[in-house]
């Protein structure tokens, strides 16, 4: 079992599930729920960057 290919695969997910909220958000007509869901996959987004820069060899996290 490879750890980098375990981290891709969650940095995959992560991005993934991030898209999906910004395509919630676009669809959602409560302007508090489309922010709460950009703020959301901003996260998730930023999240995914970090992991796959620490996968990548980057000893330091993003901030």
């Amino acid at each position: 079992m490879s750890g980098t290919g375990e981290s891709g695969s969650h940095v995959r997910q992560l991005r993934q599930e991030a898209d999906a909220l910004k395509k919630e958000a676009e669809r959602a007509t409560d302007p508090e729920e489309r922010q709460r869901l950009l703020d959301r996959a901003r996260k998730l987004f930023a999240q995914s960057e970090q992991e796959s820069a620490m996968a990548a060899g980057d000893i330091y996290p993003q901030e």
